[in-house]
């Protein structure tokens, strides 16, 4: 365990995050060149003796690129919200109390998570069509849920399993109700495990294209992914603004996962080890 490792580990290790890294680093260059760079021979070059900021200020200038954010920002936020709120209580369900059924119910949760979106995208359009949801963000928040709540679901049971029952049992002696225990006693210990939940609902429901796509076609409520998709230019398509735009994106993104890396391993691996 206290081998050291050798020089060819990290030289694979600096390897590895190039190629990783590479296609964000080649958006970051081609994001800061000009419009004449970004094509023909010159646009294999990765840099640029002319850097510049137009194409940032083309993609809040040129495009409705902060409506797009905010849009995305409104959906993403409140699919987190419901979907731990919601499989937070399920997870305690499945993991503490005594009824009969509870690996079908595990299995049928996961089953839901196996359908490809191209499979279920025409039924779930007719359905909120039906209902008037189409172009709204309730239209994009009801399928977001049903994709990401089976994942949830199976983490926070992993998590909800690793706190001890003893805690439970003397909180009831001490006259805590059920509703009590939960919201005093366990939820406290199982945030490393919402707060990991949570990240991972964001980030699918912030990255979600298909959807998006599919049941928001009106300008006013595109996300981030489908008005990236969407930029034209007038004769050619606009790279440079694409590219600023995706950095723009993914920026927060790798702040906030760099942030919360640790919290998101440990929610990750929590229950690997038995105790």
């Amino acid at each position: 365990m206290n081998k050291k490792a050798g020089p060819m580990f990290y030289v694979f290790l600096v390897v590895f995050v190039f190629l990783v890294m590479f296609p964000f680093l080649w958006m970051l260059a081609s994001s800061i060149k000009p419009l004449s760079e970004l094509f023909g021979d010159r646009a294999f070059n990765p840099f640029t003796s002319n850097p510049t900021l137009q194409n940032y200020v083309s993609v809040f200038v040129d495009y409705p690129f902060m409506r797009y954010l905010w849009n995305s920002t409104v959906v993403a936020t409140i699919t987190t919200v419901y979907t731990v709120l919601v499989a937070s209580f399920a997870a305690y369900a499945i993991a503490r109390l005594n009824f009969k059924g509870k690996p079908i119910i595990l299995g049928v949760v996961l089953s839901v998570s196996m359908f490809p979106q191209v499979a279920t995208i025409s039924p779930i359009y007719i359905f909120l069509k039906n209902l008037g949801l189409t172009n709204s963000y309730l239209g994009l928040i009801i399928p977001y849920t049903t994709i990401t709540l089976p994942l949830s679901i199976w983490l926070l049971v992993t998590f909800f399993r690793k706190i001890p029952f003893d805690l439970e049992e003397a909180a009831r002696i001490d006259g805590a109700s059920l509703w009590q225990t939960y919201w005093k006693v366990i939820m406290p210990l199982a945030v490393p495990g919402i707060f990991t939940t949570a990240i991972l609902v964001f980030i699918a429901a912030w990255n979600e294209f298909l959807f998006a796509l599919t049941i928001n076609t009106a300008d006013k409520f595109k996300t981030v992914p489908v008005g990236i998709a969407l930029f034209q230019g007038q004769y050619t398509i606009p790279w440079g603004e694409i590219s600023a735009a995706t950095v723009v994106v993914t920026v927060p993104l790798v702040i906030m996962v760099l942030i919360f890396q640790r919290r998101i391993v440990s929610g990750l691996t929590s229950g690997s080890v038995k105790e």
